[in-house]
């Protein structure tokens, strides 16, 4: 998978793909990726797809309640962003010095460290 803990990508597809300022302007909603679940082929973004649960009572968790946490949304829902032109990119591999390295295709800035 293209996709890694840590990165920042930007949601490309789906009901929660913008997010509308006070001005009416719209942006793409972004975030970090927490979590790959590569058997599934979905990454949990932070801020991203967000579900209210309905959790009851426990010892950790005295009140109980209804609770709001980011729920898993499809690779293919998701873009990386570039770190050059903070823009939505595609993912190119290249070798070097022997090692297998992501890059961003609009700019062809690495993506690894």
């Amino acid at each position: 998978m293209y996709i890694k803990a840590g990165d920042t990508v930007a949601v490309i597809a789906g009901r929660d793909q913008f997010v509308t300022d006070k001005k009416g302007n719209k942006t793409r909603k972004t975030g970090r990726v927490l979590k790959v679940y590569t058997k599934t082929d979905r990454v949990l973004v932070e801020g991203v797809n967000i579900i209210k649960k309905h959790q009851r009572p426990t010892q950790a968790n005295d009140k109980g309640g209804i609770i709001e946490k980011e729920a898993p949304i499809h690779v293919s829902n998701v873009a990386i962003i570039d770190p050059k032109t903070s823009k939505p990119t595609r993912v190119g591999y290249r070798e070097v010095d022997g090692k297998k390295v992501r890059y961003a295709k609009k700019s062809g800035e690495s993506l690894d460290k």
